[in-house]
């Protein structure tokens, strides 16, 4: 990125997909711009909308501001791809900018989010599949179904960057239409009567917003999709911000629009107490009581794509750190375009994880976890935009256009300031907890260091 007055590296060698393999193919904008739309939409769409109820139709400008705040981090990580487009994404950026330690910090930290995120989004979508085959009447049945659903993403992996493409537009498509024609046919049958107060709650506008916000935080996890996957990017210097930014803004379109559409067509008092709100609005817009299973094959159909999305992503960022030394050797080996260590580990941590879920009761760990990756999450994304500051401070000022100096500064601060909110948003169970799994990560960290230390001097 010349106008930091560094040298931008060249499009790197070894994440180049294997061109002589049928079953390996680079991501075009299209399916980038899937891949980041279908991570960010999982399952937690379908119940937002009740999720914010209370707060009366207030919750709305909360989702404006958090829109505003993650397209300035998707912005700031297409800027930074455009630097420096190789495959792990946030790694890359901490790495360059402030060593081996901040960036196998963003690597630990993504990969603890990724595998974990996994199990949860498995044990979530049986609740769906429950509504269309009963399988949550017994808890093997159910842990079964949990594994099945992890396997299938993986295997269409196994298969190659070609599969994980055609399924992950697949996905995005069947998704994004059934919750797009709620969304816009929702208007036709909008009663403002069903809005309810704009602020419901007891809290001042300002608390209102900010305790909105806390439950829609985490909606837009999933910007950095792209940026991580860079290396299987055509043109990622052109395509990865701008199938970042599309992404973003299709799953912002989906979000605002369908909350709305749901704010107008379920009525207030019933919306709070709803456990399916989509599926109401749906019965409200069509009549019957089909709507149920209609939104669970689309909510089904919107976490399988999560998993395929997620489940690369897994392995691309441990992928990046291998290639420097920072993880196992075996992590940074691809068939088919696809780091196949990398999402076979992730697919047995997950798996075993999901068995546990079933097996523990109440113990309440599963859960913890998932809490943690509400900040194992938001390490990378603070580190990134950390870097982008880094960048744009560090460059020769002689060789920067001011105006995009002070563009990029704003976007770098907008991003920075949410990523922090992001972390604040997690709670202090999840960032006590977090950083304790951190520093799990430093004495790995440690092994691995010493490790490359020594093949570097020859010692054995």
């Amino acid at each position: 990125m010349h106008d930091t007055g560094t040298v931008a590296p060249s499009d790197p060698a070894p994440d180049q997909v294997d061109s002589q393999s049928r079953h390996a193919r680079r991501f075009g904008l299209p399916i980038a711009t899937c891949l980041v739309m279908g991570n960010i939409i999982g399952g937690g769409i379908f119940l937002l909308p009740a999720s914010v109820a209370p707060f009366g139709t207030i919750s709305l400008v909360a989702f404006a501001v958090l829109t505003a705040g993650a397209i300035a981090l998707a912005l700031v990580f297409g800027r930074l791809a455009e630097r420096d487009p190789r495959t792990g994404g946030p790694y890359v950026y901490a790495r360059a900018a402030f060593g081996d330690f901040a960036g196998f910090l963003a690597a630990w930290s993504y990969w603890i989010t990724t595998w974990v995120s996994n199990a949860a989004l498995a044990v979530a979508a049986v609740g769906y599949l429950d509504v269309l085959v009963p399988v949550n009447d017994h808890k093997w049945t159910a842990c079964l179904a949990a594994l099945v659903l992890q396997l299938l993403p993986a295997l269409a992996n196994f298969a190659g960057t070609r599969y994980v493409g055609a399924v992950q537009l697949v996905a995005t498509v069947l998704k994004f239409l059934p919750l797009l024609l709620v969304a816009v046919g929702g208007l036709f049958f909008f009663d403002s009567a069903n809005l309810g107060p704009f602020r419901a709650s007891d809290d001042s506008p300002v608390g209102a917003v900010s305790a909105a916000a806390a439950i829609l935080l985490f909606s837009y996890l999933g910007v950095e999709s792209a940026a991580v996957s860079a290396g299987e990017v055509r043109d990622p210097r052109r395509n990865v911000g701008r199938a970042t930014i599309l992404g973003t803004l299709g799953a912002a379109v989906v979000y605002l629009l369908g909350t709305l559409a749901v704010f107008g067509t379920v009525a207030h008092d019933k919306l709070i107490t709803s456990t399916a709100p989509f599926s109401d609005a749906v019965d409200v817009m069509f009549g019957g009581s089909w709507g149920g299973t209609a939104v669970a094959c689309a909510a089904l159909v919107s976490m399988v794509g999560a998993l395929n999305g997620w489940t690369l992503l897994s392995a691309q960022t441990p992928y990046a750190a291998a290639q420097d030394g920072l993880f196992p050797s075996a992590f940074g080996k691809k068939k088919r375009g696809v780091p196949t260590v990398g999402v076979l580990v992730t697919v047995v941590l997950a798996s075993l994880l999901t068995v546990y879920n079933y097996t523990a009761g109440s113990g309440g760990v599963f859960e913890s976890l998932v809490l943690i990756t509400t900040f194992t999450a938001t390490v990378p994304y603070l580190l990134a935009t950390v870097a982008q500051i880094y960048f744009l401070i560090s460059g020769q000022r002689e060789r920067v256009h001011r105006g995009r100096l002070v563009r990029d500064g704003i976007l770098a601060g907008v991003a920075f300031a949410f990523s922090m909110w992001l972390v604040a948003g997690s709670g202090y169970a999840a960032v006590y907890q977090g950083v304790l799994f951190l520093f799990v990560g430093v004495l790995v960290y440690a092994w691995m260091a010493a490790r490359k230390q020594r093949t570097a001097t020859g010692r054995h």
